[in-house]
C-alpha cells in the first residue's frame, strides 16, 4: 500500500511539473500573440492578458512596409534554413557513417579534430571567413550561409552517437555480402534507420539557421537578400518617431510560424523512431 501511495504521489508530482513547464512554454507564446494584436500606444501602457483589435492592421503595416520586404525575407530564410538542414544532416550522417563503419589508422585523430572544431566559436573565424567569401566574390549572396552547413561537427557527433547505439555493423556487412555498394548501403539501408536522429537534427539545424543573425549581418547588405532576423533588428533600431512595437511583435510572430510547421512535420518521424526502437528487439 505504501509503495502504491508513493507511486501515485510521484505520478501526481511529475504531471504537475509537466503542466507547469508546459504553461511556461506556452505563456510567452500567448503573450507574443496578444502583443501582435495591440497598437504601439497600447503596448506602451503596459502588460495585458487580453488581445487587442489591431492584428489585421499590424499585419498590413508589416506587409506594406517598403523598407522591410517581408516576403523576400521569408523566402530567403526558408532557402537558407532548408539548405542548412538538408546539407548538415545528410553529410554529417555520411561522415559519421564513415568513421563508425571503417577502421583506419587516422580514425581517432580525425574524430578528435572534428571535436576540436566543435568547441571553436564562430566569432573567432568570422574575419577570415568574410575575407574568404569576399575573395571568392560570394559576398552579398546566400551561398556563404548555406554551403558551410556541410561541415557541422555538432550534428556529426549526434549522428555518430546514435549509430553506436542503433546501427549494428553486422547489418552493413550483410548488405555488402548481398552486393550492395557503399553509397547504396548508406542511402537505402543506413539512412532509413537514422530517421529519428535526422529529424531531431533537421529541426535544430533549421531553427539555428532561421534564427542566425551574426553571419547574415556580416555577409548580406542588399535589403531584398536579407533574412528575417536582420529585418526584425532593423525594425527595432528604427527611428523613434517611426518605431512601431506592434509591427515588431507581428514580424516576430510571422518568423515563428515556419518553425512550428517544420517541427509538426518532422516530429512524426521522431515518434516513429521511438516506437520502432521500443519494439525492434
Amino acid at each position: 500500500m505504501k509503495q502504491e501511495k508513493h507511486s501515485k504521489l510521484g505520478s501526481v508530482l511529475m504531471h504537475a511539473l509537466l503542466i507547469f513547464l508546459s504553461f511556461l512554454c506556452l505563456f510567452f507564446f500567448y503573450i507574443l500573440i496578444v502583443n501582435a494584436t495591440r497598437t504601439h500606444i497600447d503596448l506602451q501602457k503596459g502588460f495585458s492578458f487580453l488581445p487587442g483589435t489591431n492584428f489585421i492592421q499590424n499585419l498590413k503595416n508589416v506587409l506594406n512596409d517598403a523598407n522591410v520586404p517581408i516576403l523576400n525575407g521569408i523566402l530567403n530564410s526558408l532557402i537558407v534554413s532548408s539548405g542548412c538542414a538538408i546539407l548538415s544532416t545528410y553529410f554529417s550522417a555520411m561522415t559519421a557513417y564513415g568513421l563508425y563503419v571503417y577502421d583506419f589508422k587516422l580514425k581517432k585523430p580525425a574524430f578528435m579534430f572534428i571535436m576540436m572544431i566543435l568547441v571553436m566559436p564562430t566569432q573567432v573565424c568570422a574575419l577570415g571567413f568574410l575575407r574568404l567569401i569576399t575573395n571568392m566574390h560570394l559576398d552579398d549572396t546566400l551561398y556563404p550561409l548555406i554551403i558551410p552547413a556541410i561541415a557541422s561537427p555538432a550534428v556529426f557527433y549526434f549522428m555518430y552517437s546514435y549509430m553506436q547505439s542503433n546501427l549494428p555493423k553486422d547489418l552493413v556487412e550483410a548488405a555488402r555480402i548481398d552486393g550492395s555498394g557503399e553509397f547504396r548501403t548508406f542511402n537505402q539501408v543506413v539512412f532509413p534507420i537514422l530517421k529519428p536522429a535526422i529529424a531531431v537534427q533537421a529541426i535544430f539545424s533549421f531553427v539555428g539557421a532561421w534564427n542566425n543573425y551574426f553571419v547574415p549581418a556580416l555577409v548580406i547588405t542588399t535589403k531584398t537578400r536579407q533574412t528575417l532576423p536582420i529585418m526584425i533588428a532593423s525594425l527595432r533600431s528604427a527611428d523613434f518617431l517611426k518605431f512601431d512595437m506592434g509591427k515588431v511583435y507581428m514580424l516576430i510572430l510571422i518568423a515563428i510560424v515556419p518553425i512550428i510547421i517544420v517541427y509538426l512535420f518532422l516530429s512524426r518521424f521522431i515518434i516513429e523512431g521511438v516506437t520502432l526502437g521500443g519494439v525492434k528487439e
